[in-house]
């Protein structure tokens, strides 16, 4: 433990000595209100009172829709590319995709999706099963994405969020119709050909009142199995997959300041003969035919009341159902079943501001209440599977977060949420039983700004998670379910700087950056004992610390831009001595690019620079965790006329993997895809 903390110390030092070699040039520049808004200039709003990420006292990253179509992803893991201490762990396929955040997530043990948050307009998304991954949808239905980074995301999103939680935010109509306009459609293609990949899109939107507006929009996606930098091919990778969304947003009272919103989200995809293992390849598993089905609806109040400041209302009903029906497998009734979650969920919190000369409160309270329902079904024998139990998870939590403002500098955010957790077995067993429990999340973060240009910050926060219900109740190959297992707690700290200046090189230009130092000590970690060992199949085996550096970067001109984004993690289990197999490895993403609003045209060229490590998971087929370092590099143009007959069509290219570079990341058993080109067009139409 003395080693891990050394490191800590050093990488928290080394945050705070960058402070004092800046402070004195950054001083010099002022703010100018400059037009040019950088990565850490956008709004967030899923951390309390809406800030601009560069003011908040935690890692967060805000991915837009620009982001997103110029990624022309054809899976939702591509959008994460440029995001610090986001790694996708498992394949490249879109059934074999998690996420990992600082090290938190692993495909090698089951459960680990229940300590990241992943949320779809506020409805919790959650899916686990072996060899699967943990989200299916599709990268058309988003236009923003926000990463919260750290477990001080429990107090408002729900306690063991130990590596942080995710956001997806779905289009709305308003994101189509141009002012002067009632409505629009937009028709959209794309192609990519490592796989022969297509899409398909269409979008309607309509203002079908002053007051109220409706979207629809579908997506149809195929491609074959994509092909591999050394040649080979990644088998299990094809696909076909239809997805749409139908919103109604309707905006009442005063001023417009209370908002209603229901929508309904849908991504099906049908295969045959399709890989078993999503996540690696192995195919001692066999194929099988599957069907993937995910749901979410969403049902949204919003009452900002501009006259009443103890009133900012957000009420959410969401409901959450993806299930995996399996047949015609090679490994029988492990592989012939119906696999499912359902989630059921209420929220409800308010914010009320306070004020006085010089400072600002605003204190946000809410509960939260959810029911999950896992069910797994066998066709084969008595229809219950064991390494699979059915259960039902019932949740009410309760939060307060405090978010007051000093003088404009200093910003002091405590909070706290407690979780009352009941989990039962579907199944009657002598040796199961219903288990309760209760989790606590306290955190307090603070942020100082040292001048216009320079702040600190820095947040303790302690969050727990309860064994999920997979964790508990799996039995079966003459074992007994996991009722002992404690929860795991994880105290994390971090502390940092940011810089933003002004005027650099050319006028109205703007630049920023934000280094966060973190360390994260995690107590009683649950992880599956070894096939053949007797006795439960899930125990508290170990205590672990992660820690690490994130910095984030960003340069916006009339004419130029670039971005950085670097990650150095480690983690090493606390009772052994040895590094954790789920830390990615050091990466650095740094993108530079250009614009012409004259001619509607942006282009940019992306490098990926990774380094070797010898910890992670075993490539497929078996063999050394060890991974050479790598470096990768993308580019893409883009041209969007804005007068003419050609106004609202949109041409994007896009190549990926230039060199065709071979390598395999630690996080995925699989090799790299090789070079891939992508073209989309679009067009909007207006009315």
């Amino acid at each position: 433990m003395g080693l891990v903390k050394a490191h800590a110390a050093v990488l928290m030092c080394g945050a705070a000595v960058g402070i004092l070699g800046v402070q004195a040039a950054a001083a010099q520049s002022s703010n100018v209100n400059s037009t040019n808004v950088t990565l850490l200039e956008r709004l967030v709003i899923g951390a309390g009172a809406p800030k601009v990420a560069i003011d908040t006292p935690q890692a967060v990253t805000v991915v837009n829709q620009g982001d997103i179509d110029a990624a022309q992803a054809t899976t939702i893991g591509e959008i994460f590319d440029t995001v610090p201490g986001v790694t996708m762990m498992g394949s490249d396929r879109a059934l074999g995709e998690s996420f990992n955040i600082r090290g938190i997530g692993s495909a090698e043990t089951s459960g680990d999706e229940s300590r990241i948050i992943v949320t779809v307009d506020g409805a919790k998304k959650f899916y686990e099963q072996y060899r699967m991954g943990s989200f299916f949808s599709d990268p058309e239905l988003y236009k923003q994405v926000e990463v919260l980074r750290g477990p001080a995301s429990s107090t408002l999103y729900g306690s063991g969020a130990l590596g942080g939680v995710i956001n997806f935010t779905t289009k709305d109509a308003s994101d189509f119709i141009q002012d002067g306009y009632s409505g629009a459609a937009r028709i959209k293609g794309q192609y990519s050909s490592n796989g022969n990949g297509t899409l398909v899109s269409g979008v309607l939107a309509q203002q079908v009142t002053d007051s109220f507006d409706v979207l629809a929009a579908g997506n149809w996606r195929r491609s074959e199995n994509f092909d591999l930098a050394n040649g080979d091919e990644l088998s299990g990778s094809e696909f076909d997959a239809l997805s749409g969304i139908i919103k109604g947003t309707a905006r009442f009272g005063e001023n417009d300041e209370q908002v209603l919103r229901l929508s309904y989200q849908r991504w099906s995809s049908n295969a045959e003969d399709q890989n078993y293992s999503q996540t690696g390849t192995l195919a001692a598993f066999g194929l099988v035919d599957r069907d993937v089905l995910d749901q979410t609806a969403v049902l949204s109040y919003e009452n900002a009341d501009l006259e009443n400041p103890w009133v900012d209302l957000k009420a959410t009903l969401s409901f959450s159902d993806t299930q995996v029906d399996q047949s015609d497998s090679a490994v029988g009734a492990f592989g012939n079943a119906e696999y499912g979650y359902r989630t059921w969920q209420a929220n409800l919190e308010n914010t009320s501001e306070f004020s006085g000369e010089n400072w600002e409160n605003y204190l946000t309270y809410g509960i939260q209440f959810s029911r999950q329902d896992r069910t797994a079904e066998s066709s084969m024998g008595d229809g219950v599977i064991g390494t699979h139990p059915e259960g039902e998870d019932t949740r009410l939590g309760l939060f307060v977060q405090n978010e007051f403002i000093y003088d404009e500098r200093l910003t002091i955010i405590p909070g706290v949420r407690g979780d009352f957790v009941w989990q039962a077995p579907e199944i009657s067993r002598p040796e199961h039983r219903s288990v309760e429990d209760f989790a606590l999340s306290p955190k307090i973060a603070a942020l100082y700004e040292l001048s216009d240009n320079v702040s600190v910050f820095g947040s303790i926060a302690h969050t727990e998670r309860l064994p999920s219900l997979d964790e508990l109740f799996q039995y079966g190959d003459a074992r007994t379910p996991s009722l002992q297992l404690e929860k795991e707690s994880s105290n994390n700290f971090e502390a940092g700087f940011a810089i933003s200046a002004f005027e650099l090189i050319q006028e109205g230009d703007q630049a920023a950056v934000k280094v966060t130092g973190f360390y994260s000590d995690i107590e009683n970690l649950i992880e599956a004992n070894p096939r053949g060992v007797p006795g439960p199949y899930y125990s508290n085996v170990s205590n672990a610390a992660i820690y690490g550096v994130e910095v984030e970067g960003s340069y916006e001109s009339g004419n130029l831009f670039a971005r950085l984004a670097y990650t150095s993690t480690f983690g090493e289990n606390t009772d052994t001595g040895e590094q954790l197999t789920s830390i990615p490895a050091h990466k650095l993403v740094a993108t530079l690019g250009a614009r012409n609003d004259e001619y509607g045209l942006e282009y940019g060229v992306k490098g990926t620079f990774a380094a070797s490590t010898d910890t992670g998971v075993a490539p497929s087929g078996g063999g050394s965790t060890e991974t050479s370092g790598y470096m990768t590099f993308d580019a893409y143009t883009a041209w969007k006329p804005t007068t003419g007959v050609l106004k609202g069509t949109e041409v994007r290219f896009g190549v990926d993997n230039i060199l065709d570079t071979d390598y395999r990341d630690n996080q995925s058993p699989d090799r790299s895809i090789g070079r891939t080109f992508k073209l989309s067009l679009s067009k909007q139409f207006d009315w």
